[in-house]
């Protein structure tokens, strides 16, 4: 690997928006480090992208894992400083929050919260965040959502943790003004990846004696047809790249197949229209 290069580490690279912003910085002159959580997944990567690509093994839970890859990646760099991190690993918990087991609310928030905490504080020191400052500090951008503004019923914890992760990335970007170092927010709408063709993996069964056992049908409907009309991941990793190279970078870009309901959701209609619109059109107003 050239130390010439700009080097950027993407966390959950395997399959879908990771593996778009691998493909895309790889192509625009970055070296990624990229994490994945089994050997196999290392070994197709490298395969796919040569030199251009070094694989971290580990869970973003994994404290220990995830400092020892840090140390990879330090070493590799030989002094220089890493460009960017991108937080990306995460999954998508669904059901009705009155019934959803409480250990699976506790999964999505250690993985698209707690894990980012992990990783950020692994690698913020080779961005240039420690000491008197570096130079040429590099940028942290986190993967939100289009529901870190606007929630759906039925992905109360997948919502919270992009919600929480929005406040996450402001309060940390206030902190590191001393050694500037950029947080940027990189908000997708739907994307065509594998996280929403679990839709209908979900076990209704629990709920199928509540009130939610239509409402869920029906999202579950929704969220499959987001899955094939989505975005391109790549064009995430476009917007990913915008964010790591521009001179004056937004503090949040959104990225949505539809965009006018994006903007009306999060800007224009009040959260009470919301309500009544979620509610008609899956079910969930008063019978």
């Amino acid at each position: 690997m050239s130390t010439q290069k700009p080097s950027v580490v993407v966390t959950g690279v395997s399959t879908g928006i990771g593996w778009g912003t691998v493909q895309v910085l790889t192509a625009r002159g970055f070296h990624v480090f990229g994490s994945v959580r089994k050997p196999a997944d290392a070994d197709r990567l490298k395969a796919a992208f040569g030199d251009r690509f070094t694989p971290l093994l580990f869970d973003v839970t994994d404290e220990a894992a995830v400092r020892a890859g840090a140390r990879q990646v330090e070493a590799a760099l030989a002094g220089a400083t890493l460009a960017g991190l991108v937080n990306n690993a995460g999954i998508a918990v669904a059901g009705p929050l009155l019934h959803l087991p409480v250990e699976d609310f506790r999964r999505q928030l250690e993985v698209n919260l707690t894990g980012v905490v992990i990783a950020t504080q692994a690698f913020a020191p080779l961005l240039g965040a420690e000491g008197a400052g570096c130079k040429d500090p590099g940028r942290i951008v986190n993967i939100s959502s289009v529901g870190g503004r606007t929630a759906n019923p039925f992905l109360a914890p997948y919502c919270t943790s992009k919600f929480g992760l929005e406040g996450l990335s402001e309060s940390l970007r206030r902190e590191l003004l001393p050694f500037g170092v950029d947080v940027i927010v990189v908000a997708p709408g739907a994307v065509a990846t594998p996280i929403w063709d679990k839709a209908d993996e979900i076990d209704q069964g629990p709920y199928a004696n509540t009130r939610y056992a239509a409402p869920l049908a029906r999202i579950a409907a929704f969220m499959l047809e987001m899955g094939r009309t989505g975005l391109k991941p790549e064009r995430i990793g476009e917007a990913i790249h915008t964010a790591l190279t521009a001179p004056r970078p937004k503090v949040r870009y959104t990225v949505s197949p539809t965009p006018f309901q994006t903007f009306m959701s999060e800007k224009v209609l009040s959260p009470r229209a919301l309500d009544r619109i979620l509610g008609q059109r899956l079910g969930l107003l008063p019978e």
